[in-house]
Formats: C-alpha cells, structure tokens, sequence
C-alpha cells in the first residue's frame, strides 16, 4: 500500500516564505511612513514658531510674551510681570518649558493665539494650554540659552524626541550634525551639553536658534 505523502512540499514552504516576506514588508514599509510623518511634523513645530514671532511683531511692534501693552492689542490677554523687571525688553525670557503662568515664555502661547496664529486655549488655567508635541513632549520658546554653545536671539525647544527623529530633524532642518550649528541635541531638561551621536531610541531635547 502506498504510503500517503505528510507535511509541506518544498514549493508549498518557498510560497508561505514569499507571503511572510510581504507582510514583513510592508509593516516595515508602514513604520517608516509613520516615523517619517512624525519627523515632517516636529520639523512643522520649529518652522512655524518664528512665524508666529515675526508675524505678531509685525502687527503689534512687540514679541508676543513680552508686550506689555498686550491687553490693549489683544482682548482677554494676559501681560506677563515675569521674569522681574524683563518685560518690553525685546526677549521672550523665563524657561522654554516654563510651568509659571506669569512668565513672558508661559504666555507667548496666549499672545499668539488670541492674535489669530495659531489655534489652542487661550486660557492659560486650561489643561491643555501648553502645547505638545507629535510625540506628546513638551514644545516651547525662550531667549535663554538651552543647550551650551547653540546660537540664537531665540531658541525654540521640543522634547521627548527619539535620538533617530532628532538626527533626521537636523539632517532637514540644519546641517546633519546633532552637536553643531542652529540645531542641536542634549539630555532631556534645561541646559547643557550638546550630543553628537544621539542614541536612536533614548528620548532627547531638541532645540533649535533663530
């Protein structure tokens, strides 16, 4: 008697390989769609920033956050009395990531979307008045110096970046070197040194002079 033939034929294999290998691909193919949506739009929050600094000071004649004639420009808007003795100065001083709601960097939020900017609250009690990120990090402005070294009257700073989006965002936005030039890299929080190989997936603060 015959006996009847068991398991996969060799083509049978090579056809279910060729399957998984498509698949893998095109999850593959996915991610990098997404990453790469993901560093187009952080790439969006440093251009846009200096839009709003310029446009508002086009308008008013003032850095928004620092205008101290601000409630008469803007209806509802809050004058900053933070840092002491810096408003009307012609800088955006306190933190880039400032949580005081009196501080000049704290109100910048307000100033440009009460001017019509950008969207988000204007209430500056709201739980979502501060900005976020793509990536859920926090995204702020500052003429303080965040990162040692890095150059700029402002900086513009976004965190929480993966060191593989922070290198790609210095590749589109500067000159591909995450420790020089008007982009730079360092370890998470305010301050200091900049990084020149970021790991790619250790979370970074990205910061960027203009």
């Amino acid at each position: 008697m015959k006996r009847q033939q068991t398991g996969f034929t060799l083509i049978e294999i090579a056809i279910v390989l060729v399957i998984i290998g498509l698949l893998l691909g095109g999850v593959l193919k996915g991610q990098a769609l997404i990453d790469s949506a993901k560093v187009k739009k952080l790439a969006e929050d440093f251009r846009n920033v200096p839009v709003f600094v310029f446009s508002y000071q086009d308008k008013f004649r003032a850095l928004p956050g620092d205008d101290t004639s601000v409630a008469t420009h803007l209806s509802g808007a809050t004058a900053a009395t933070t840092p002491a003795s810096s408003q009307g100065n012609g800088a955006i001083n306190g933190n880039w990531n400032s949580g005081t709601a009196t501080d000049e960097s704290f109100l910048f939020w307000q100033h440009v979307r009460l001017a019509g900017l950008t969207q988000g609250a204007t209430s500056t009690a709201a739980t979502n008045y501060l900005p976020k990120n793509t990536l859920g990090g926090a995204l702020g402005i500052s003429a303080a110096t965040p990162i040692t070294g890095l150059k700029g009257a402002h900086f513009i700073c976004s965190d929480a970046i993966p060191g593989k989006f922070a290198t790609e965002l210095d590749v589109a936005l500067d000159d591909g070197n995450t420790s020089t030039g008007g982009m730079m890299t360092a370890a998470l929080g305010t301050g200091g040194a900049a990084i020149a190989a970021p790991v790619a997936e250790t979370t970074y603060l990205v910061c960027m002079g203009f």
